[in-house]
């Protein structure tokens, strides 16, 4: 779903809060958003989730994803989770 190319080299920049990434030689105008600054009040790493150990939610489906790497029935989920929240964007539900 990235825009990023496996193999390419990339330059980054921040600029107004937002985190931008171009391939190297490409013009400055070809880069796109790859991140965004987030104030700690309202940054999702900080949340905590309901778990009793207290990981952080964010460490939690950081966890997910990299197990997904090696667990194909993982991945599949997500996928599927991906699809139906865009689903839900689009649809308004």
């Amino acid at each position: 779903m990235g825009r990023l190319k496996s193999g390419a080299t990339y330059i980054y920049e921040r600029q107004g809060g937002v985190i931008y990434a171009r391939e190297q030689g490409a013009p400055a105008s070809d880069r796109f958003e790859i991140g965004w600054d987030w104030e700690p009040e309202n940054n999702p790493a900080r949340i905590r989730s309901a778990s009793p150990d207290g990981i952080l939610e964010a460490q939690l489906w950081y966890k997910i994803k990299e197990a997904s790497l090696t667990n194909p029935a993982l991945h599949e989920a997500i996928e599927r989770v991906k699809i139906l929240y865009y689903l839900s964007i689009e649809h308004g539900s």
